[in-house]
């Protein structure tokens, strides 16, 4: 997942995320570090937050507004 790489570039911490989100840090992490696969919902309120689709977000393109 992208995660990581559009939290970076858009300079926020995964607290700050988590925290814009009403999401828990440690599921952050685990997102990113591929520890843990978000749901459906998650990947929809991540893909909106970042202004991207969902498929870039899982790396299915490289595209990030394909299909938005």
């Amino acid at each position: 997942m992208r995660l990581k790489f559009l939290r970076e570039q858009k300079g926020i911490s995964q607290l700050q995320l988590a925290m814009e989100l009403n999401l828990n840090q440690n599921s952050i992490s685990r997102y990113e570090t591929g520890e843990r696969e978000a749901d459906y919902k998650t990947l929809t309120r991540l893909a909106d937050y970042f202004d991207v689709s969902i498929d870039y977000l899982l790396e299915r393109t490289d595209n990030p507004k394909l299909y938005k």
